[in-house]
């Protein structure tokens, strides 16, 4: 039995509630983070609420978020919870003004739910062998900058892509990749440039991405932020994505064709233990 936070209360998970009005109920009119727990500690809290602030603000949220209280109520989840590995989900969403509408009442106070999940980050069976991935179309609306709780394709495609004997998907629009189901993507060409596609309405600024750069630069390797196919990423000699519930998670394979040697590559799994070792240390 969780205990979870539902508008400044901490309640068993059966006891929460919230109104069948509510906005993101009906409209998916919220925007949420996950932040990883690591040692019990916050993995990148500073960075998940800056791109939390962005969302609000980018959906016209009149809500400012007091960040120092989000903090307090993170750690006092994962000291209720007892969580020393896993992730916080956090939804704020515009709340429920009584009635189905689609017209916005700016007025509105939103609803901001929080809960845990406490899951092995670090030991993991698909870092370890690496990730067959198959690709889509991305067909979804051209905000995918904005970090909201409208993930119905997303949904869809991990369980196309579970279908076909796969374990993830990567989209692709007028030829060219743009992210993960659920992850930034990248490639290591043969000369070990790391290449990623550049931050624009088309993908998520993703907090791991921005660390993980930044890692690959003290590791004084190359990156290039640009488009790239999916011939390129199947001819590369590494392919990984990033996110904040799998870190660094090399690519082996993408629609059937064998990337590098089919094996997780040195690049990749050399950024993922610089990016869990730098950050456990910053983890507050």
């Amino acid at each position: 039995m969780r205990t979870v936070y539902v508008n400044g209360e901490f309640l068993p998970e059966t006891e929460a509630k919230i109104s069948i009005f509510d906005r993101s109920f009906l409209f998916a009119d919220g925007v949420y983070e996950v932040t990883s727990v690591l040692d019990g500690k916050l993995i990148d809290f500073t960075g998940h609420m800056k791109r939390l602030e962005r969302s609000l603000a980018e959906l016209k949220f009149q809500f400012k978020p007091d960040i120092d209280q989000l903090l307090e109520a993170h750690r006092e989840l994962v000291k209720l919870n007892d969580i020393t590995e896993g992730l916080i989900y956090l939804q704020v969403s515009r709340g429920s003004a009584g009635d189905r509408d689609f017209a916005i009442d700016p007025q509105t106070p939103p609803t901001i739910v929080m809960f845990t999940q406490s899951k092995s980050l670090i030991k993991s069976a698909l870092a370890e062998r690496g990730q067959k991935i198959v690709t889509f179309p991305d067909i979804r609306w051209r905000r995918s900058d904005i970090k909201t709780t409208q993930l119905l394709y997303a949904s869809l495609l991990k369980t196309d892509a579970a279908a076909k004997g796969k374990d993830d998907a990567w989209m692709v629009l007028d030829g060219y990749v743009t992210e993960g189901s659920s992850n930034n993507a990248y490639i290591v060409t043969k000369d070990g440039t790391i290449v990623t596609r550049e931050l624009s309405t088309d993908i998520l600024h993703g907090i791991t991405r921005a660390a993980v750069l930044k890692c690959a630069e003290e590791l004084q390797l190359k990156v290039e932020e640009r488009h790239f196919t999916i011939e390129e990423a199947q001819n590369a000699a590494e392919a990984f994505s990033t996110s904040a519930s799998a870190f660094v998670c090399p690519v082996v394979e993408i629609d059937d064709k064998k990337i590098g040697d089919g094996v997780p590559g040195p690049v990749a799994k050399r950024l993922r233990e610089i990016y869990i070792d730098a950050n456990r240390k910053m983890a507050i």
